[in-house]
C-alpha cells in the first residue's frame, strides 16, 4: 500500500509541475511577445521614434518652432536619452529663455548627466522667473540633498517649496524629507 501511495504522489507531483511549466510557459509567451512574434516592448520605442522623427521633419521646415523644440526635448526626456534632450530644450530656451517649466526640464537632464552645478542654475533661473515655480524648487533641493550633499541648501529649497506648495503633491514627501533632515544633521557626507 506504501508503494502505491507514494508511485500515485510522484506521478502527482511530476504531472503538477509538468503542467505548471507548459501553463509558465504559454503565459511568458503572452507577454512578451505581440500576435506578430516581436516583442511588445518595442512598440513604444517605435512610436517614439517615428514621433521623434516627425518632429525632426517640422523643424527642418521651421527651426523657428518653438513648441516643436520643446515636445522633441519632452520625447527625448520620456525616452532617457538626456543629451539630446538638453540639446533640444536649448533650442526652445534660445527662441525663449523664460520658460520656467523648459528651464526645469532641462535641469533634470543635466541631473541625469551629472552635471548637478548646471542643474541647479536651471533650478535656480527657473524660480527667479516664478517664484511660485515649485517643481524647479522641489528639483533642486533633490540635487542638494542626493547628489551634493549639502543639506543646509536641501533644507532652504525645500522650505521655500512648502512655503509656495504647502498642500500640493509632493508637499507631504518635502515635509518628510526635512523631518529626515532635521532629525539627522549628523550624516556622514558619503550617504
Amino acid at each position: 500500500m506504501k508503494k502505491e501511495t507514494l508511485l500515485v504522489g510522484a506521478v502527482a507531483l511530476v504531472a503538477g509541475l509538468i503542467i505548471g511549466l507548459l501553463i509558465s510557459q504559454k503565459s511568458n509567451q503572452t507577454v512578451t511577445k505581440s500576435s506578430s512574434g516581436a516583442p511588445v516592448a518595442q512598440a513604444p520605442l517605435v512610436n517614439a521614434q517615428s514621433q521623434i522623427n516627425e518632429i525632426k521633419g517640422i523643424l527642418a521646415n521651421d527651426p523657428s518652432n518653438r513648441q516643436a523644440w520643446v515636445k522633441l526635448g519632452h520625447l527625448y526626456f520620456d525616452n532617457n536619452q538626456p543629451i539630446n534632450a538638453i540639446d533640444a530644450y536649448e533650442k526652445a530656451l534660445e527662441l525663449n529663455p523664460n520658460d520656467p517649466d523648459v528651464l526645469t526640464d532641462q535641469g533634470v537632464m543635466f541631473r541625469r548627466m551629472g552635471t548637478y552645478e548646471r542643474a541647479i542654475k536651471n533650478f535656480i533661473k527657473a524660480n527667479e522667473i516664478d517664484p511660485d515655480h515649485e517643481i524647479s524648487l522641489f528639483n533642486l533641493g533633490i540635487v542638494y540633498r542626493y547628489d551634493l550633499k549639502d543639506f543646509e541648501k536641501a533644507q532652504a529649497a525645500w522650505t521655500k517649496y512648502l512655503e509656495v506648495n504647502p498642500n500640493g503633491a509632493g508637499s507631504e514627501r518635502v515635509r518628510q524629507e526635512l523631518e529626515f533632515l532635521q532629525t539627522h544633521p549628523a550624516i556622514p557626507q558619503n550617504q
